[in-house]
């Protein structure tokens, strides 16, 4: 198929229907609102979910439980097996040389290591988290492992000044 092989498709064609133009439209008088009532009146419709008096489906369903998905931590899963494929003895692996290496999505804030596979050179491993046994497989091949804590905030979280003082060491009073 070539680009001059395309045809316009008879719905762009078309012409807009013109409504309330007259009787002789056919479309005139009520221009298809129907006779009475809250459509047929100008600036007249009811809301999304409104079920015309009846208790609205969102509130007949019980509700239950939380949820916290706005803290949610979620991480980057990379095994043992495609580390030793992508990387070479005694690189570093982090969050930013995993990513590189398209092994987690370029949105990935956090890193965890698993076991799955076979590493036979050292590696220098700096992530937010780690299997055992990931750890065991690394550090058997004579690599290294440190956990990195996250600087990232998770979306929704917030920082209160209080906490911000304790986290300097500070105190809110002058002596």
């Amino acid at each position: 198929m070539k680009l001059d092989d395309v045809k316009t498709p008879a719905t762009r064609l078309k012409k807009a229907r013109r409504i309330g133009r007259g009787q002789g439209s056919g479309r005139g008088t009520t221009a298809g609102r129907g006779n009475k009532g809250q459509g047929s009146r100008s600036g007249g419709n009811v809301r999304p979910g409104f079920e015309g008096g009846q208790m609205p489906l969102a509130r007949r369903l019980p509700k239950r439980g939380f949820t916290n998905a706005l803290f949610k931590v979620t991480y980057g899963i990379v095994n043992v097996g495609d580390l030793a494929q992508a990387f070479a003895a005694g690189d570093d692996v982090n969050l930013e040389t995993v990513k590189g290496r398209n092994l987690v999505k370029h949105k990935t804030e956090r890193v965890k290591i698993l076991g799955k596979g076979e590493v036979e050179f050292a590696l220098n491993v700096k992530v937010d988290s780690i299997s055992e046994s990931a750890r065991a497989k690394i550090e058997k091949a004579g690599g290294s492992v440190a956990i990195v804590v996250s600087t990232q905030k998770t979306k929704g979280a917030t920082s209160s000044p209080t906490a911000a003082k304790a986290d300097e060491g500070g105190s809110d009073d002058a002596s």
